[in-house]
């Protein structure tokens, strides 16, 4: 409806010059449109085409993969996904070659494997998120290329697959992302890629920018050139996106020759002003990002960054393309009544037209570049007249910031509630024809109650050179409309819902190993590992693993049914210490193990009989002959002859162990003793190495003298 803003940028354009229907294509002129102005048969085609919609942040969370995608632009810095144009494996490595952005960028700023930051060292290599790194592992690998005009191919694919990709793939002027994935052993494969294959996502700096105030060719002062792209820098400026935007194949088509630089150049400086925020910080005006595609309607791309820098881009009288920057510009032209022929002003006060507050969504760079709510602007649940809640949506791609979509959501509240007017003015009044190229003028019209009034052009401004007058709407507004207070008027922004981190299969709970045995064929008896642990859930089960110290069998393991609270392992080798630990298995995925419990395995707890009969020789020097008597005991297997220079079984040495059937009379001679006294003590020992009870007396030889 004309007269009505409703929160987009405008254009205004004179109709007075000739190049105006050529031009509103690349302008954006929703203007122009609304006030039905004949635009040409070209225009016309186009505006009934349907176009690619203008994608939203959350549209570059995937990578997309089709035929031959529509490249991607990416200006300020923001969080997308890439096109792939390279997936291909070889001896179990997965590459992915993928188009982040169609143009040279500024760089890479962080990685993420799906919603996970990744950690990069300085080959590439992915060391967090912890579980595709965790123990080392070197699995996943990210390289990037930036877009230069004459780029470098991955090597390590050139190798892989020479008789498809070679040197001359380059990817000149495409800003990549090279991706490796290693495969890894099946028992590793969902701790390692929990969400199968990784999805890769970046946040970067976009495409380099012309800055006119950086031009000392067009009153700025530096290096930068609009001929020459090598000299620009990256900028979240957007009225510096919009130039480039204007200026560039896939937007207006237009040469900065034909840019009225000056006034850019002021728009620039507006966008860069700081503001305070509601926390005290400091931000800029006008500073955002946002993504789209080639394949965009460019109109719908430059409607973005006006509505987000409160641009309105028009048509000097001398042709060339001018801005008015978003800020409050006191009226240089003044209609009286004298010079108006009639005037319509309507108050906008009926109450299904009345906006109560303003809802607004902001991309939240703070948060990995998620779609939020702002708070509200204004009370929607204020009573007017009934209980109705009457509020208006603003949205915008661009826009990174609680503060900048409040100020938005500001100028959305007020602009809806302003009083509206439509005038029919003299053309050959004084100022009169610099209507056109003017946002805000000054209306004196005391009979109607406009006095010293401030409009704000909101359509375009329509020439009737038959009758000589001039016509235009807009609204009411004063000085102050730019105005925000942060700490009074930004308000508190909502929580967004973050993801809880996947905290995998829980560690068992209360582990406990006892060796345990069992009688077996033979009326032997055999040891096994007996393990117990808390109850978690009936769908997990444990994996039981034990090996010997010594390492002399390997690591064997055995696992639970599933919701059991306990399991056993295989038979022990009698008498061998083993290191056992457990883990739990849910879903494909298994938990961290316990820390080991050592434990020697002890097929016959039962001790044998004490040796008999303890006697000790030692007529030849350096030597003992130690003679005893085997217990009649089933399962005698040894004796053990222990040695000290003092009356002390604890600390004495293990000189010999001698084994023989039960009830026989036995011998041993240790030799290499000097000479001296000495104590010795016999031990009876069975298969398991349980030892007799080494207090009884009769197992002591007492002391003994070596010579």
């Amino acid at each position: 409806m004309p007269g009505i803003i409703d929160s987009i940028a405008l254009i205004v354009s004179s109709l007075a010059t000739t190049t105006f229907a050529a031009n509103a294509l690349y302008l954006g002129t929703y203007a122009a449109i609304s006030a039905g102005l004949a635009l040409g048969a070209g225009f016309i085609q186009g505006a009934f085409a349907e176009k690619p919609k203008v994608p939203k942040p959350d549209d570059g969370s995937y990578n997309l993969k089709q035929s031959v995608p529509s490249l991607a632009y990416v200006l300020g810095t923001t969080k997308k996904g890439s096109d792939y144009v390279f997936l291909e494996e070889k001896a179990g490595t997965a590459y992915h070659i993928m188009v982040w952005a169609g143009h040279r960028i500024q760089g890479f700023v962080q990685h993420y494997l799906h919603d996970d930051k990744a950690t990069l060292d300085g080959d590439g290599w992915v060391t967090a998120p912890a579980y595709i790194a965790a123990d080392g592992y070197q699995i996943v690998k990210i390289l990037t290329r930036l877009g230069l005009n004459a780029e470098t191919a991955y090597s390590d694919v050139v190798t892989a697959f020479s008789t498809i990709w070679n040197n001359n793939c380059r990817g000149d002027g495409l800003a990549t992302v090279r991706m490796s994935c290693r495969t890894v052993d099946q028992k590793e494969f969902l701790d390692r890629y929990p969400n199968q294959m990784p999805e890769h996502s970046a946040v970067g700096n976009g495409a380099l920018l012309y800055d006119p105030r950086k031009d000392s060719t067009q009153g700025g002062s530096g290096s930068h050139r609009y001929t020459n792209p090598s000299t620009w820098e990256f900028s979240k400026n957007i009225a510096l996106m919009r130039l480039w935007h204007l200026c560039h194949p896939v937007g207006g088509k237009m040469s900065y020759e034909n840019m009225y630089l000056a006034d850019w150049a002021n728009a620039a400086d507006v966008c860069d002003e700081n503001v305070t925020n509601r926390s005290g910080a400091t931000e800029k005006r006008y500073h955002g990002g946002f993504w789209f595609r080639a394949g965009n309607d460019p109109i719908e791309v430059g409607r973005i960054m006006d509505e987000a820098a409160e641009l309105v881009v028009y048509e000097r009288a001398d042709g060339k393309i001018g801005v008015h920057a978003g800020e409050f510009v006191a009226p240089d032209v003044r209609l009286t009544a004298n010079s108006i022929y009639s005037i319509r002003v309507d108050k906008n006060k009926r109450r299904a037209n009345t906006v109560l507050g303003v809802r607004g969504r902001y991309v939240n760079t703070a948060k990995d570049y998620i779609t939020e709510d702002a708070a509200i602007y204004g009370d929607p649940y204020a009573v007017v007249d009934d209980s109705t809640e009457r509020t208006r949506t603003f949205e915008n791609a661009a826009i990174q910031s609680h503060n900048h979509c409040q100020r938005k959501q500001k100028l959305t509240y007020v602009r809806a509630n302003a009083r509206k007017v439509s005038v029919v003015a003299d053309y050959t009044a004084d100022g009169v024809r610099d209507i056109p190229y003017r946002r805000f003028v000054t209306v004196h019209y005391p009979s109607r109650g406009l006095v010293e009034a401030t409009v704000e052009i909101t359509s375009s401004v329509t020439i009737d050179l038959r009758n000589m007058r001039i016509s235009f709407s807009g609204i009411l507004v004063d000085s102050t409309l730019y105005a925000f207070n942060a700490a009074t008027e930004e308000g508190e922004p909502g929580e967004a819902v973050e993801p809880l981190p996947d905290e995998g299969v829980p560690e068992p709970e209360n582990f406990a190993a006892t060796i345990e045995t069992e009688v077996v064929s033979g009326g032997a008896t055999a040891a096994f590992i007996n393990a117990t642990w808390d109850f978690e859930d009936s769908m997990l089960t444990y994996e039981l693993e034990y090996d010997r110290t010594s390492g002399s069998t390997g690591v064997q393991s055995v696992f639970s049914e599933a919701g059991a609270t306990q399991v056993r392992s295989g038979y022990l080798v009698d008498g061998e210490e083993y290191e056992i630990r457990l883990r739990a298995w849910g879903g494909g995925t298994k938990s961290d193990w316990t820390d080991y419990v050592l434990l020697t395995a002890t097929a016959d707890p039962v001790a044998p009989g004490p040796v008999t009969a303890v006697s000790v020789d030692v007529s030849t020097p350096g030597e003992a002959e130690f003679g005893w008597t085997a217990p009649n005991s089933a399962n005698y297997f040894a004796c053990r002859i222990y040695i000290n220079t003092v009356n002390n079984l604890g600390t004495a040495t293990l000189a010999a162990t001698e084994y023989g059937p039960p009830s026989a009379t036995d011998l041993r001679v240790v030799t290499s003793l000097a000479a001296g006294t000495y104590y010795g003590w016999l031990v009876a020992i069975n298969p398991s190495g349980t030892p007799t009870n080494p207090a009884d007396n009769d197992v002591a030889t007492g002391s003994f003298v070596v010579t």
